[in-house]
């Protein structure tokens, strides 16, 4: 991301520099995230008719799959009804971090010139979007446990995840936040170039829908699309959070998951750099 140091620094000041930067990034983050939980909070009815308003789509699935499972014996895949169960309720959670600053944004962003008083910021403006959604995260977490308890009178999951899952799970649902937030990033970037999107964004969309683990859990797949998931970030995004507390995942499985939702956030960083770099070259050509 842009420094926030001077080039000219000298070699000596460096450490003083990375830490003042360091500290500074800290401050920012901690001020946009309590920004962003006093606002939300002040909307919570709001922000609860949405989370109840995505409900829909994991019950959907729920109930399809555990209907199947019933007539096949009791299980499909080692999912039992009750696995689903759990599956889905984790999903809920999943899903409501994984909701960042669309790319269908970025035309808006560009067009009320928000993005020009963004660019005289000493500061890369990823990083504000970063903060103010992962204030947005707290307050999804705290409204979603009501929310996961009623669910879970209803449908009745199965849910006996281990120390290591749980601790997984946690690192790795703000993981798939970062991931998700980098390539729509990127993907958003692509309307510094062209107006004509939208079939890229629905393109982009159906293949996470169909290769993340958000509509049925990525091992129920057929070998050749779980052997092309393996090669694409959604899984990390969606899949393996949810399997990393629901299961079945052996613990090298989860340390592998985790390795590769870091290699996906390395990848997503790098290629953000890039991308906003020729991206501003663009804007400032055409705006100049």
């Amino acid at each position: 991301m842009t420094a926030i140091t001077a080039e000219s620094t000298p070699v000596a000041d460096e450490p003083i520099a990375y830490e003042s930067a360091t500290r500074a990034y800290l401050r920012l983050y901690a001020t946009l995230g309590r920004t962003s939980i006093m606002e939300q909070f002040q909307y919570r009815a709001a922000n609860y008719f949405y989370m109840i308003g995505m409900v829909a789509e994991p019950v959907v699935y729920l109930v399809v799959w555990s209907t199947i499972a019933r007539q096949q014996g009791g299980s499909v895949g080692g999912y039992t009804p009750q696995t689903f169960a759990a599956y889905y309720i984790v999903w809920t959670l999943v899903r409501n971090m994984n909701i960042v600053f669309t790319p269908f944004g970025w035309e808006e962003r560009i067009r009320e010139g928000r993005l020009s008083a963004q660019l005289v910021r000493p500061i890369h403006p990823i990083h504000y979007d970063l903060g103010f959604f992962a204030g947005w995260k707290v307050v999804v977490i705290v409204l979603w446990i009501p929310l996961a308890a009623v669910l879970s009178l209803i449908f009745h999951p199965s849910l006996s995840p281990t120390a290591a899952q749980v601790a997984t799970f946690l690192i790795a649902i703000w993981g798939a936040y970062l991931i998700r937030s980098l390539l729509l990033w990127m993907l958003g970037m692509v309307t510094f170039w062209t107006t004509r999107v939208s079939a890229l964004f629905e393109a982009f969309f159906a293949a996470e829908l169909l290769l993340s683990g958000r509509l049925l859990p990525v091992s129920l797949m057929p070998d050749w699309a779980q052997t092309l998931a393996s090669f694409l970030p959604f899984e990390s995004t969606f899949g393996f959070p949810i399997t990393s507390l629901v299961g079945p995942i052996t613990t090298a499985e989860l340390i592998e998951g985790l390795a590769r939702q870091l290699v996906w956030i390395v990848l997503g960083t790098i290629g953000v750099r890039i991308m906003w770099r020729r991206a501003v070259r663009s804007y400032t050509a055409v705006n100049g």
